[in-house]
């Protein structure tokens, strides 16, 4: 084979893995949305793979199908738009915490958050003014939980809902956690929060879904209700500095 046909062989075995690498990303963001139509026309562009040997075209499929389950994988427990765990991903992680704290006799608090005017910003200000209101309070809550993913667990655990599992006791009490928001978010658009707490005590272990469920009526108790702030700079658009309650 001449030099010249030897380099256009390789050109061109290098511009098909670069377009099989693009079909796996493809693929990876199709998995990540949940378009089954553009996963099964990827897949089945992806496994002709033409133009690669037998063995390169195994690798690149069993390459390719690992980042799909991968993507399935991280998608079932964490949630995309604020990127902390969703419901599923929070019980998963949590029940573990709550085995460890069980097994060292050890308590554990967990934190219901809701961000009551999320429904009142999405109609006056459109869906995405709405969005970046639960992306900016999750980042809100990881200033409030800095050990997240390390000793804590913290969750979006429904549309405008959020909760955190914890061990430190300067979240024992709604008191303590009230005064560290107001705190954390102190100078901006007043937005309404509720918060709710529950108790895991070690001797006498409840299951998290319990402790959820015992939270979110706690958050929802008259009591619990107060009026913290998000500072504008978290919140982005202009048009929120409009917005009062």
């Amino acid at each position: 084979m001449s030099q010249a046909a030897t380099v256009s062989k390789v050109a061109e075995v290098r511009a098909i893995r670069a377009r099989n690498s693009e079909l796996a990303n493809q693929l990876r963001a199709a998995a990540l949305d949940g378009d089954d139509a553009r996963i099964t026309r990827l897949l089945a562009e992806l496994l002709r793979c033409k133009g690669l040997s037998r063995g390169q075209r195994i690798a690149l499929q069993q390459k390719a199908l690992l980042s799909l389950v991968q993507s399935l994988r991280s998608a079932a427990i964490n949630d995309d738009l604020t990127g902390l765990q969703n419901r599923r991903g929070f019980v998963q992680i949590g029940t573990r915490v709550l085995d460890i704290a069980a097994r060292e006799h050890a308590g554990a608090h967990l934190v219901y958050f809701g961000v009551d005017q999320f429904e009142r910003v999405s109609e006056n200000l459109g869906r995405p003014a709405g969005q970046m209101l639960i992306r900016q309070t999750g980042n809100l809550l990881r200033d409030l939980f800095p050990s997240y993913g390390v000793h804590e667990v913290l969750g979006r655990i429904g549309n405008d809902e959020f909760a955190a599992l914890t061990t430190r006791e300067t979240f024992a009490a709604r008191a303590a956690i009230l005064d560290q928001v107001e705190d954390a978010s102190r100078g901006g658009v007043p937005l309404k929060l509720s918060v709710g707490v529950a108790h895991f005590d070690p001797h006498s272990p409840q299951p998290i879904d319990a402790l959820l469920e015992e939270a979110r009526r706690d958050m929802n108790r008259p009591a619990s209700q107060f009026a913290p702030t998000v500072p504008l700079s978290r919140m982005g658009p202009r048009a929120l500095a409009a917005f009062h309650l």
